[in-house]
């Protein structure tokens, strides 16, 4: 049950989000979204605000009764993806759009915020409110872990949301232990020897090294690996070649890998430096292997969960856990941490594109269940 103190933040919280569409930045360059949400925070009668890696804020509100020191965290930045939406509050910005939903996970923290500024009552310990830049690269949790501002506020749980098509709207998922995959950018390049097109023997071809390459590389998911441990190995573009009628002397593959357990991770990425290279020697050439590690796995504390379940009560279902990553789980690593999911899907309305889509729409009024769970998770989470 959503309390009406809750629903009467809908007009506000709308605007809020509907503000923050229409100024889309990539990470890292969100200037003016950090002055929006220091702006909101300074009306909130916010007083204790730090500024980290430029773009980053962190809001603190210290209640009288005592408490844990609680962590809500917003991503702030948006994709570089063209908007097909339709809005009438479109983004101002061509070829940038919040496809990802973060317009909405800063008017839900906000939104919150502006409760407890009414309420201040409903406080306990110390609440802190991490406005994130980067999550969609190159990872601004990590970047606020390294800076040691959560560590110095003496974090000892953090808690996030994600706005999430796949869900029906007025729901809130989560599931214990890993829920959202580890992954990493894989780059490989085969370079071989060029020559004229009427005389391969002169050459060595890249072109169809790389094509042994990806073919040997499935090998890996179908005889490798336990057929229980889910693991995803795509390449999606591959670039190479100077001509119809030259061999190639290189091909560029750029792909993406994801696994839920560290130790088979640990073992594709050996496999797929070992394969990609033994490969690519049958066919005269060579493969050089690149891989950027990311995020890590979204492994949400069972306590938390269980504290969530009961919270949200008959509005809670346990989610499957998803290959997509979050770095979130960089927060994981070293603070016990819960990430769940909002859901926005709305059948009638036609609101059921995916994230990253750029016609991803989702109505306001779903961010209010956002904010109640959040208002409820503090005494739930203080009676751990």
């Amino acid at each position: 049950m959503i309390d009406t103190e809750v629903k009467e933040l809908e007009e506000l919280v709308t605007t809020m989000r509907r503000e923050l569409h229409q100024i889309p930045e990539l990470g890292l360059k969100e200037k003016q979204t950090a002055a929006y949400i220091r702006k909101k925070l300074a009306a909130f009668g916010v007083t204790e605000t730090y500024e980290v890696i430029e773009t980053g804020t962190i809001a603190v509100l210290r209640g009288e009764k005592p408490g844990k020191t609680l962590a809500f965290r917003s991503d702030i930045d948006a994709l570089p993806v063209e908007e097909q939406t339709g809005y009438d509050f479109a983004s101002k910005t061509p070829g940038k759009m919040h496809a990802c939903g973060h317009d909405g996970h800063m008017s839900t923290l906000l939104g919150f915020i502006a409760y407890l500024h009414k309420h201040p009552e409903k406080i306990q310990g110390t609440l802190v409110f991490v406005f994130q830049p980067a999550e969609e690269g190159p990872g601004g949790a990590e970047l606020i872990m390294q800076s040691g501002i959560l560590q110095k506020l003496g974090v000892e749980e953090i808690v996030g949301l994600h706005v999430f098509p796949d869900l029906p709207a007025g729901n809130i998922s989560c599931r214990p232990g890993p829920m959202m995959a580890r992954n990493a950018e894989v780059t490989i390049t085969i370079k071989g020897v060029s020559t004229h097109g009427a005389q391969p023997q002169l050459g060595e071809d890249a072109i169809v090294a790389a094509g042994g390459v990806i073919s040997g590389l499935n090998s890996i998911l179908a005889r490798n690996i336990g057929p229980l441990d889910n693991v995803v190995l795509t390449f999606g573009t591959i670039h190479g070649g100077e001509a119809m009628n030259i061999v190639a002397k290189e091909v560029v593959l750029h792909g993406t890998m994801r696994a839920f357990d560290d130790q088979v991770y640990d073992e594709v990425v050996r496999r797929v430096n070992l394969l990609a290279g033994e490969i690519a020697k049958g066919y005269g050439c060579e493969a050089v292997v690149d891989f950027n590690h990311m995020y890590r796995v979204v492994d949400n504390d069972p306590k938390m969960v269980e504290t969530l379940e009961k919270v949200a009560a008959d509005y809670y279902v346990e989610t499957p856990p998803y290959l997509i990553a979050e770095d979130f789980s960089m927060y994981q690593q070293e603070i016990p941490g819960m990430f769940f999911f909002l859901g926005i899907r709305d059948e009638a309305k036609g609101y059921t594109y995916p994230l990253h889509s750029g016609k991803m729409k989702f109505d306001e009024v779903n961010l209010l269940l956002g904010i109640q769970t959040y208002v409820n998770l503090i005494a739930g989470l203080n009676e751990d």
